[in-house]
């Protein structure tokens, strides 16, 4: 697999190798751009362009992953669900319903996202959603 199919592709599928090295990579990036905005070296409204641009890599790479653990793409959508909530205001509940809704699921979807995707090996051999994970040529 090529740098350009990793990054931009949805098609294929990646290991666990080349999908931590681009979460890494993503982190780094991420520290980075909000440091610069922290010390107001670079506007914020640049940073959130930065931000978008980096969506379409992130969900291609995540994508790819999914299809080694031969599951579909629209899981990944657990992660906007994720953030969804963690966002939300829900004052108008119970206080152990703030927590739950708003902390615990959040938090557990994506603990068990890193671990299904990041800890556990990819389907052995051909799967529905191409052949076996090559590594990505970075040269």
């Amino acid at each position: 697999m090529t740098l350009q199919q990793w990054c931009f592709s949805f098609k294929g599928r990646i290991g666990r190798r080349d999908f931590l090295i681009w979460m890494g990579v993503w982190l780094g990036l991420m520290a980075g751009a909000f440091t610069l905005a922290n010390y107001k070296l670079v506007a914020i409204q640049s940073i959130a362009f930065f931000i978008v641009i980096l969506l379409w890599p992130t969900a291609a790479v995540l994508v790819k992953r999914l299809h080694d653990r031969d599951k579909a793409g629209w899981w990944g959508l657990l992660l906007i669900l994720a953030w969804m909530l963690a966002a939300g205001n829900w004052q108008m509940l119970a206080p152990i319903w703030q927590w739950g809704i708003g902390r615990f699921i959040p938090s557990l979807i994506l603990v068990m996202m890193a671990l299904d995707l990041g800890a556990f090996v990819g389907t052995p051999g051909e799967n529905r959603f191409g052949p076996e994970a090559e590594p990505v040529r970075f040269r």
